[in-house]
């Protein structure tokens, strides 16, 4: 039986929350010296390109929703596959420039 899409939705939406927990009051410097919080962070990256990676199989039309999929899955790609070449600034700007827009849009479309 496969699962109900809004999983997906929720658990992106719930990752990123927790980054954006995780960042609270610290700059790019704390951010680079702190390999636990780099390793949290970028966990929580992986889940969310993962569940909006399967939200794309189970449910396309919400998956055209989320702008940016297709980098953001990518992104997670790159962060398990490449990760000897992660590189801190690009997932610190990824927090500041990008997260803040994707969790509204996954809290926009959990309440629809």
């Amino acid at each position: 039986m496969p699962r109900d899409p809004r999983v997906f939705l929720w658990d992106a939406h719930s990752a990123a929350e927790a980054i954006l927990e995780f960042v609270t009051g610290k700059s790019y410097a704390d951010y680079a010296a702190d390999r636990m919080l780099r390793s949290a962070v970028e966990r929580q990256f992986e889940i969310i390109g993962e569940a909006l990676n399967q939200l794309c199989k189970i449910e396309p039309n919400w998956a055209e929703r989320i702008p940016d999929l297709a980098q953001i899955v990518a992104f997670r790609n790159l962060l398990i596959h490449g990760y000897a070449s992660v590189n801190d600034l690009t997932v610190w700007n990824t927090i500041e420039l990008s997260l803040p827009k994707l969790y509204e849009t996954l809290a926009n479309l959990l309440n629809d």
